[in-house]
């Protein structure tokens, strides 16, 4: 029998003989097949089906359902993305049509044998027929276009004599569930191809588009083409010859593009991308490997293969979920879902979820996440919020509101979102030590931690409240949507309006802790508190209860400020940090912890701060760990909350983790933020217990979080948030910072034992 140490030996030599996980080894690890129709979202305003896309580009591909005979032979869709809302453009567009000019016959694709794949970074289509295998390939080549590899082969023993086309027709109408608009595209013949133009469309909850929007679909070789009404057909003008056993390869470059000067952009590279065809599908494998190799660096990611397809759908989703610039959007970053008609957009706390995960492996795409936000850090001269100075708004668009000179209505600036940019900033420098971007965001991140303290600290104690900015949102209104003035001519405050700000600033839009009539006896609930400046005028508003989890991310916060300080040579600072991180630690440690329960919740407190209430009768949540992530808490306080953690009845479900407690009186396991499992969350839940050596605690629940989440293990896509109870992904799909806390559970605690928590500041 071999001894302990031999067996240990011919195991790792195993491991480092395993071949190294290859692009192809992961095929259709997300379901894309789809038969698109006008009808775009099913539950939850989403898209029914799952699309492809790449390098920031404004539109995607799914791949045909099989089970459609009138989209084989093209890419389904394309989805396309009308400024901030997704529609379908057609069931399919520029599909090939092969006919046999000896037999003057047109092949069949629905008797072909076909098989269709998605792999990282490429889909495929690949159609078997007696005489002829046809292969449809597609990459993107840019942020605007995407490449189709057209690939004929001839099986039989005497030439093929071919004629090609393509066909598409345009749905141009768009079903967003409860109206159906006309989108009044209108196609044109162009050289070597058609072209879909756009009307100026500006339905401010449904579709965006200009008379500069365009889809344009370019051939290698000359077309005729018959364009009639919704339908046109591009026949190539000369038939082709295909000897015996050989091949013949076509290409086309379809664009989807915003203005005027991105198309001439695009077109000036048309011919290029095809004459580099090869260059770049092999430059496009090489990326996508490269993405997958930085993922499955640790030598241990051999032991774990049936994690691998999971790891692998992660990288896929933030990648799909890029956007390039355009409009407003100045910089490249990770929407939460292309699916979802309400998030084409840039939010700042997920944006810091994403780029921690991403860095790992698209350190650019990373950055980029974290300056697109930074692009509208509110300044001291801003015309709309100058006594904002320094805040980071909570999301961004590609139309600006009206009050911002812009006609879109989802961009976001009564609230910001909890403090993790220097969380993101750090992960970012520790992975890349990239000195020039930490001196470039370190001032940015420095004037945002204090804009915490002086728009939101009502009683000036050092320890913040959420809020909400001076909004036209926040007044009282009448039947006719005007604002509502006392008898002395002031705007009236609404309340609720504030609350609900708030409520989102923290993230946890419905929290149970945020519920505005309070729990049980003696608890007030929440009301709103004026934040004033020297000069006594309003420059916003505080709820009346210090939450534990923003104190905790300021803490951290302090700890990341102190770790940059340290590198950038600035003492002094380091120093402030550290002071101003012990004062905060004391006060969370001394206040909002309750020894009975064993767990940290919010303080309730007056406008004065001489009385407070430990909210304990509001149930616990998923806040009550983040002292242990932000790496504050003393060990003992730290076990009582691992205790909580661990427990069934609370927060050990199936899925572990809830967002509330589940003796919580108020859990509600498909409500939102009232029980089910955000992954953002389990993840800070997974470090907290590895901060605190229990590693194998964390390794168990990480473990639970994937095989207990319904599909993630197969080809499902990652939900926005699962039941804790059943494990049913819930909301929304394809979910940016869901797929961001997987990716990291996996490299740091399946596979490794390490945390993106801050440790600037030892416990």
């Amino acid at each position: 029998m071999l001894n302990k140490d031999k067996k240990e030996e011919q195991t790792s030599d195993l491991i480092e003989k395993a071949p190294k996980p290859e692009v192809s080894n992961f095929k259709n690890v997300i379901d894309i097949s789809a038969n698109p129709t006008e009808n775009m979202y099913g539950n939850y305003d989403t898209n029914r089906f799952n699309n492809f896309s790449d390098l920031g580009a404004w539109h995607g591909y799914y791949l045909p359902d099989g089970n459609s005979p009138e989209i084989l032979g093209g890419f389904a869709g394309p989805v396309i993305i009308g400024e901030e809302y997704p529609a379908n453009l057609a069931k399919t567009f520029n599909k090939i049509q092969i006919a046999n000019d000896d037999t003057k016959t047109t092949y069949d694709l629905s008797k072909a044998s076909t098989d269709f794949a998605y792999y990282p970074g490429k889909l495929v289509q690949t159609y078997e027929l007696d005489d002829l295998t046809l292969e449809l390939d597609l990459i993107f080549t840019s942020n605007r276009s995407a490449l189709v590899k057209t690939n004929i082969t001839n099986k039989t023993e005497k030439p093929l004599h071919l004629s090609l086309s393509w066909q598409g027709t345009l749905l141009n109408k768009l079903n967003d569930g409860s109206d159906t608009i006309d989108l009044k595209q209108t196609l044109e013949s162009t050289a070597n191809g058609v072209q879909v133009n756009f009307p100026d469309m500006r339905e401010i909850w449904t579709f965006f588009s200009t008379k500069q929007t365009k889809y344009s679909i370019y051939h290698d070789m000359p077309v005729v083409n018959d364009v009639a009404s919704n339908t046109y057909t591009s026949k190539a003008k000369s038939p082709i010859t295909i000897a015996p056993n050989k091949d013949f390869a076509t290409f086309a470059v379809e664009s989807y593009t915003f203005t005027d000067q991105e198309l001439q952009d695009e077109k000036a590279n048309w011919d290029s991308y095809i004459t580099d065809q090869d260059k770049l599908f092999k430059s496009n494998n090489t990326r996508w490997q490269g993405y997958l190799d930085k993922t499955f660096a640790d030598a241990k990611n051999k032991n774990y293969p049936e994690y691998q397809n999971a790891a692998v759908k992660t990288v896929e989703t933030l990648t799909t979920n890029w956007r390039s610039p355009a409009g407003a959007i100045k910089h490249d970053g990770i929407i939460p879902s292309m699916s979802y008609k309400w998030f084409i957009g840039l939010w700042s706390w997920d944006s810091w979820k994403e780029a921690v995960a991403t860095v790992n492996f698209n350190p650019e795409l990373a950055k980029n996440s974290v300056r697109a936000l930074f692009d509208y850090q509110i300044q001291a001269d801003d015309s709309v919020l100058p006594q904002d100075s320094g805040a980071i708004i909570d999301a961004i668009f590609y139309n600006k509101t009206a009050e911002r000179g812009g006609d879109g209505g989802n961009w976001n600036e009564r609230n910001s979102k909890p403090p993790l940019s220097a969380w993101a900033v750090w992960s970012i420098y520790e992975a890349t030590k990239d000195k020039d971007f930490l001196k470039e965001m370190y001032p940015k991140l420095v004037n945002y931690h204090d804009w915490w303290y002086s728009n939101r600290d009502h009683n000036k104690n050092g320890i913040a409240e959420y809020g909400s900015m001076v909004s036209d949102a926040n007044w009282k209104k009448d039947a006719n949507d005007k604002n509502i003035k006392d008898a002395n001519g002031n705007l009236e405050l609404n309340d609720e309006a504030v609350i609900e700000a708030a409520a989102w600033e923290s993230g946890m839009d419905n929290a149970v802790r945020f519920d505005q009539d309070g729990v049980g006896k003696n608890d007030p609930g929440v009301l709103v508190l004026e934040n004033k400046d020297s000069a006594d005028k309003v420059i916003g508003y505080s709820i009346n209860q210090e939450s534990v989890d923003l104190n905790a991310y300021l803490y951290a916060e302090k700890g990341f400020l102190v770790s940059m300080a340290e590198v950038l040579g600035k003492d002094d600072d380091a120093d402030k940090y550290k002071k101003e991180a012990e004062k905060v630690q004391t006060y969370i440690e001394k206040n909002m912890y309750d020894k009975d329960t064993g767990f940290y919740y919010d303080l309730q407190i007056n406008g004065d701060n001489s009385k407070t209430k430990l909210l304990v009768n509001r149930g616990k949540g998923t806040e009550g760990w983040i002292p242990l992530w932000a790496n504050l808490s003393d060990k003992d306080k730290a076990a009582s909350v691992r205790e909580n953690m661990l427990s069934p009845n609370k927060f050990n479900t199936y899925v572990p983790f809830p967002t509330a407690s589940k003796d919580n009186p108020r859990f509600s396991a498909t409500e939102y933020w009232r029980g089910p499992v955000w992954l953002d969350q389990a993840l800070f839940g997974v470090e907290a217990l590895q901060n605190y050596g229990y590693k194998a605690d964390a390794t168990v629940l990480s473990k639970n979080l994937f095989n207990h989440a319904n599909g993630l293990m197969g080809n499902e896509p990652i939900h926005e948030n699962y039941d804790p109870l059943t494990g049913d992904g819930l909301s929304t799909r394809n979910f940016s910072w869901s797929s961001a806390a997987y990716y990291l559970m996996y490299q740091n605690t399946i596979v490794g034992d390490k945390t993106t928590s801050q440790t600037g500041i030892e416990k």
